[in-house]
């Protein structure tokens, strides 16, 4: 299961880093510190499959004591912190419990990430519909001044212009196609607002600000828990914004008249809650701060370079990293490993051996006692092979890590055994039939079967009979507790199908009693070999 808590707890490290870096930047240009929070959450999402890829580097921590202080209850296959010598106490349903908050946590972010990505969608869809909906620009000011804009901008994309019905609407969308939406009555503007609006929009299809503040979405609703990714989503729309700003005011226009248009067009232009997925040009909680920016003449508006650029990726990257591979230690010595084994019931198994082997193939043997408890007494951290098996039930070897205290638990549950039959269908070769050779019978196991109530024989195919022709069948099938046959199939692309067929319609007919576990009825898988052959 996923460790929601850790992941979010190292991807709030890399955003925290982000934040404080464009803090720092304040009187750099806003278009290196949009970069610098660009990279920041998109690193911050990138911290799990590098925590998962990348070798682990181990935080030193003190050793942790060999005794526990409080009267914790031992739980299925953990480290006992209790000395070697305490009498262990019976199971308590602990474990249980942490792995039902586990469980109500996955479904809670489950919950959170797929309705965070739902309102992008719906967003987005009205936008696509709001799209095809709209009326393309044809005015000659507007086409003219967006070439000579889009030329001066080097702007690569292809761009078109749309008037759409929603007065409250002037932003930019789009990735390799960028749509401007623009309201009805933009043909009435003059030509120098035509020619701020125009710098603005294609100042963000150029710095492709629409797919990083969506993708940046994406990576919030994930964390849509953490108050750090909200707030490090608004400063991105935020700066992007004020780059933009910026690019209009490095093209010439002076800061009061560009200041002056965007108040009359926020005043006009109200966007819609339904619009977050568009990058709008005048939203009216951001005028303030934006005017206010536009008339600091002491503010930095350049490009950043593409070596500041690097730098700033190449810092996170230098704290993305040991954030998702640092792995604090909580203990160093042996601790004592003890357990409890149960069937599938929930009853405990008693007298059951246990093999613990090291990398080394070192092993350490225990064995169950009267309430199922084992204790391999005191085990060194590492990994670790445990393996177990009983008459009667599936064989067991599985993986121990006794490195991290949140990987030392483990439930132990012995599966009942897989029966199996092998049934030969023998008829006498029909004189002038080809002779045929033999295929193999795979033998049986020594698992002994619930009681057969009626048995059923495979008939041998006629038309296979006369054409002298033998098989083997395998087939899977489990018995339920009621004792009838169910979920029959060919476990083998090799069977005949007329061989196949037969046995297939042998077995579905078969009844067994129940299969009792501690007196319970269980399914249990059974393995069929049907062998056709002929005598001479």
């Amino acid at each position: 299961m996923i460790d929601l808590a850790d992941i979010g707890l190292r991807a709030s490290v890399v955003v925290l880093a982000a934040l404080a870096a464009s803090a720092v930047l304040r009187h750099r240009s806003a278009a290196l510190r949009h970069w610098v929070l660009a990279a920041g959450i998109f690193s911050s999402a990138a911290v799990a499959p590098l925590g998962m890829t990348l070798p682990a580097w181990d935080l030193p921590a003190p050793p942790a004591p060999l005794a526990d202080p409080g009267p914790a209850g031992p739980r299925p296959l953990e480290v006992n912190r209790a000395a070697p010598s305490a009498r262990p106490t019976p199971a308590t349903p602990a474990a249980v419990s942490r792995v039902s908050v586990e469980q109500a946590i996955t479904v809670l972010w489950t919950i959170g990430f797929a309705a965070s990505v739902l309102i992008l969608l719906v967003s987005l869809g009205r936008i696509v519909v709001v799209t095809r909906r709209a009326e393309a620009i044809t005015d000659p000011r507007w086409i003219e001044a967006s070439r000579e804009l889009t030329a001066r901008l080097n702007v690569r994309s292809e761009v078109a212009l749309f008037k759409t019905g929603m007065p409250g609407l002037v932003g930019t969308w789009g990735w390799r196609r960028a749509c401007i939406l623009l309201p009805a009555r933009c043909e009435s503007w003059p030509d120098d607002r035509i020619r701020i609006v125009l710098g603005h929009e294609l100042a963000h299809v150029r710095r492709a600000d629409w797919p990083i503040q969506v993708a940046a979405e994406l990576v919030r609703a994930a964390f849509w828990y953490n108050p750090l990714f909200w707030m490090a989503c608004a400063r991105l729309r935020r700066e992007s914004e004020q780059a933009c700003d910026n690019a209009v005011l490095e093209a010439g226009v002076p800061a009061a008249e560009y200041a002056s248009h965007l108040l009359a067009i926020a005043r006009s232009c109200r966007p819609s809650a339904w619009s977050a997925i568009v990058v709008p040009m005048a939203r009216p909680s951001t005028l303030e701060w934006r005017i206010t920016a536009m008339l600091n003449t002491t503010l930095t508006r350049r490009r950043p370079t593409r070596r500041a650029m690097a730098l700033a990726i190449a810092v996170l990257i230098a704290v993305a990293v040991p954030a998702a591979t640092f792995r604090a230690h909580e203990q160093t010595g042996p601790m004592p490993l003890t357990g409890v084994l149960y069937d599938m019931t929930g009853a405990v198994l008693p007298q059951v051996a246990l093999t613990l082997e090291d990398a080394a193939a070192v092993q350490k043997t225990a064995a169950t006692d009267s309430a199922g408890r084992f204790d391999f007494g005191a085990v060194a951290p590492g990994r670790y092979m445990l393996t177990s098996s009983l008459a009667g039930f599936l064989s067991i070897t599985q993986e121990v890590r006794l490195e991290e205290a949140r990987h030392w638990e483990r439930t132990i549950t012995l599966q009942v055994g897989t029966l199996q039959e092998t049934i030969t269908v023998r008829e006498q070769r029909p004189s002038g039939a080809p002779a045929a050779q033999r295929g193999p019978v795979r033998i049986g196991g020594n698992i002994r079967p619930p009681r057969k109530l009626l048995d059923v024989r495979p008939v041998y195919p006629q038309a296979m009979r006369d054409a002298g022709l033998e098989g083997v069948v395998p087939l899977g099938a489990l018995i339920g507790v009621d004792g009838s046959v169910s979920s029959v199939r060919v476990i083998s692309a090799h069977a005949h199908p007329e061989l196949a067929q037969a046995a297939l319609e042998a077995v579905r007919q078969w009844r067994f009693s129940p299969t009792l576990l501690n007196g319970t009825a269980v399914e249990v898988f059974m393995t069929v070999t049907v062998s056709f052959s002929l005598e001479d």
